[in-house]
């Protein structure tokens, strides 16, 4: 059974874009949004690279293993951007 559902891409935000901007946030959220990915990313990318168990990077990180869980499943409505940095 086919849907109907459109699959098709409509948009492809350049490499230097933001994405968020592209979804229609304000550019001043659209600028914290993209920010706080890459932070994210930056630091999850860094668990994996050093093969962290999560009980060892949230001793390094001096956070509870539950914020390294909600950082490597990328729950980002969770976390600052200062949280992010510190």
């Amino acid at each position: 059974m086919m849907n109907n559902i459109d699959t098709s891409i409509s948009h492809i935000t350049a490499e230097d874009g933001n994405i968020f901007k592209d979804l229609g946030f304000t550019p001043e959220e659209a600028s914290k949004l993209k920010i706080k990915a890459q932070l994210m990313c930056q630091i999850s990318e860094w668990i994996k690279e050093k093969q962290l168990k999560q009980e060892e990077a949230s001793h390094l990180l001096d956070v509870t293993r539950p914020r390294i869980s909600d950082l490597m499943r990328g729950k980002s409505g969770k976390f600052s951007i200062d949280a992010l940095v510190d």
